[in-house]
């Protein structure tokens, strides 16, 4: 290891020393190296094993490196999805004294994938257009706090599972610039450009590898994040008046954008002259509104939706052991007790990879609704978890650590190669 060696990192892993730090990244020998897919990017990534876990090294210039690390932490605690930045490495050599490149580490995020891992043979309609409604509301998350990303694409982002759609995490923060008084419109509207665009291209690129279905447009669905997008912006930072009989509607509006999974820290609420009319606008708007809940309640992180899932079988739970009027946050407990763990304890130790726990919950819960709903009976749970477990959980592929090359063709069973909920249901 030469002497030279600089490690910058707010939780230094001694482990790094270990790593062969005075190799070119390709040159890297197969132990060191952990098979993952990767998104399309300028730099060369390679992804490492470490303590236990797997990280992505990227190697770029020193100050690139070092903006990237710092701006990625700053996301971070701003409860912005990204990932989660380790450390920077400078001053590398090889044996021979010459100078290496810089690398940015970061952790490889557990249960997500790139956009070209998530097909197996094409690319459908649905899966594409939820893959751009989970990145337009991170871009719409990004722009709120006054952050240019100037390079938004799918392959600059992973998605993983959440209740039937996707949310969307942050990658690449190197062109990213963090305004405090916020961003222009001119600002929000040449990133929504570049991501039309870059989507566009990404998207064309499958078609040309024949991997988009046949009734997927790769304009219509690029043109889809800007309709998106422009929806949420609306909702989550427009204005609305309204006559004054009608204040019910400041009631809707909160309801709303808790729907969408967004807390308001402040309302603005303004009476015209005469007091007939009332305006209303959100002054801070904050991502998490059932992750938070559910967090409080039980302990479980997870991603938004499978939250607002998990919180609907709670209030299920509630009504079925009489549980309304009592203690809410005793409730919580004794459904993740007595509902949600036993669940998770009874997958196999060999299938625990494939879905988080969080995920195989909500999807237990569909298969179960299909089920009861094909046998006229409501069928009970440990039934539904056995058969859940042998028709469409053993027939996924792991999704904690896929590695299998998404650009090439894989031997799965059926089930294995479905993209959403809505075509396992037609299977089982």
């Amino acid at each position: 290891m030469p002497d030279s060696l600089n490690i910058t990192s707010a939780t230094a892993d001694p482990a790094l020393l270990d790593l062969p730090w005075s190799l070119p990244l390709e040159e890297w020998p197969d132990e060191a190296i952990a098979t993952l897919p990767k998104g399309i990017s300028r730099h060369l990534v390679r992804f490492a094993h470490l303590s236990g876990f797997v990280i992505a090294i990227k190697e770029t210039s020193g100050e690139m490196a070092r903006g990237e690390y710092e701006m990625l932490r700053t996301l971070q605690r701003m409860d912005i999805p990204c990932v989660d930045p380790l450390a920077v490495i400078t001053n590398r050599q090889d044996a021979d004294g010459s100078p290496l490149n810089p690398v940015l580490v970061t952790r490889h995020l557990k249960f997500s994938l790139p956009y070209r891992a998530l097909y197996s043979q094409t690319l459908r309609p649905d899966t594409a257009k939820r893959l751009v409604d989970a990145l337009a509301l991170l871009l719409v998350r990004l722009h709120i706090i006054g952050f240019y990303w100037g390079d938004v694409s799918l392959s600059n982002t992973l998605f993983r599972r959440d209740a039937g759609a996707f949310a969307a995490y942050l990658v690449d923060a190197e062109t990213g610039k963090l305004y405090p008084g916020g961003l222009s419109n001119g600002q929000r509207e040449n990133d929504l450009e570049v991501a039309r665009v870059n989507i566009a291209g990404e998207l064309l690129d499958l078609e040309a590898g024949g991997r988009l279905d046949d009734n997927l447009d790769a304009v219509d669905v690029s043109n889809g994040i800007v309709a998106k997008y422009r929806s949420l912006w609306t909702e989550l930072t427009g204005s609305e008046t309204f006559s004054s009989s009608e204040r019910w509607r400041i009631n809707d509006r909160v309801e709303r954008l808790n729907d969408l999974g967004f807390d308001i820290e402040e309302l603005a609420i303004k009476t015209a002259e005469g007091g007939t009319q009332v305006k209303i606008q959100p002054k801070v708007v904050d991502a998490g509104h059932h992750s938070r809940r559910l967090l409080r309640l039980t302990g479980l992180d997870v991603e938004e939706n499978q939250a607002r899932r998990l919180l609907n079988d709670l209030d299920a739970y509630r009504m079925r052991t009489d549980q309304l009027d009592s203690d809410e946050e005793m409730a919580a407990h004794e459904w993740a007790a007595r509902v949600f763990e036993p669940v998770v304890r009874s997958i196999p130790r060999d299938l625990r990879g494939r879905l988080e726990p969080a995920e195989v919950f909500h999807q237990l819960l569909e298969h179960r609704w299909y089920r009861s709903q094909q046998e006229d009976r409501d069928v009970p749970i440990a039934e539904a978890l056995t058969s859940y477990i042998n028709e469409v959980l053993r027939h996924r592929r792991d999704e904690q650590m896929v590695i299998e090359p998404p650009t090439e063709s894989i031997t799965l069973p059926e089930a294995a190669l479905l993209d959403d909920e809505d075509d396992w249901r037609t299977k089982v």
